[in-house]
């Protein structure tokens, strides 16, 4: 069991362009930063990070990877440098070495946008710590738990551990320049059902995700903007807060969650 201290969380990133939108999903991300005030350190897993092997950056500064394409051109000029944490990236390793996951260290100084882009709401000054740990893609969904409980501790020592991906992600019937189409059923039977889940900590049902939930091959045809969720469950013992739900071009969930 994790002793109490500041929460694990999970936020949906959606597309690069959240900085510049006018949405509730950008407005929640700036304010939650305030409301829960700086970190000692940031742990960041990312959807867009995934590799053959678990790997954590022990960089002693990182920046912005610009890794998308055909975005205004005022993404591309922004940048976000925070400074590293090598002590507390070689503490993550060998937490999770630990716990039977295996593990790399290396400088990567790059953040994704699925980590950069809500740090950079969150904590525009990039004045707080980041640790990157990319996800090992073959992982199966009680690994990626058991990843959040091995450093679900770090909790109480003032590091926020924080998952991105997106609640629900079909980018095939991605709408654009329909920022505020209302969402389809099936997109809010999955996010109503996953949340039932996540609130009663039902952690079986969660791990065989991909049979149990309505919709949940349509809302994720591909798993990797749901693997962080899992990663930021296990970081929590037994009580789910539900800290946003909206969605932007209709199917990307843009919910955050906080574990505890």
């Amino acid at each position: 069991m994790h002793t109490s201290g500041l929460p694990g969380i999970f936020v949906s990133h959606g597309a690069p362009t959240l900085l510049l939108e006018d949405v509730p999903a950008r407005h929640f991300l700036a304010g939650y930063g305030q409301r829960l005030g700086k970190p000692r350190a940031v742990i960041v897993i990312s959807a867009h990070d995934l590799a053959s092997t678990s790997v954590v950056s022990t960089a002693p500064r990182h920046h912005a990877v610009h890794d998308f394409r055909g975005f205004p051109q005022a993404l591309y000029e922004m940048d976000y440098t925070p400074p590293g944490d090598a002590p507390l990236a070689q503490k993550v390793a060998a937490m999770l070495r630990s716990a039977g996951i295996a593990v790399e260290e290396a400088e990567n100084p790059g953040l994704d946008h699925g980590a950069w882009v809500p740090l950079k709401l969150m904590y525009p000054e990039a004045d707080v710590p980041v640790v990157s740990v990319s996800l090992d893609m073959s992982l199966p969904n009680a690994r990626l738990i058991d990843i959040g409980r091995a450093l679900g501790g770090l909790r109480a020592d003032g590091v926020l551990i924080m998952a991105s991906g997106s609640f629900t992600h079909n980018l095939r019937e991605f709408r654009p320049g329909q920022l505020h189409a209302e969402a389809p059923a099936y997109a809010v039977e999955f996010a109503a059902w996953m949340t039932r889940v996540l609130i009663a900590r039902g952690d079986q049902a969660l791990i065989e995700w991909e049979r149990n939930a309505p919709h949940a091959l349509r809302a994720h045809p591909t798993t990797e903007h749901f693997m962080p969720l899992l990663v930021a469950y296990g970081t929590g013992d037994d009580h789910t807060d539900i800290l946003h739900e909206s969605f932007t071009h209709g199917v990307i969930g843009m919910h955050a969650f906080a574990f505890a």
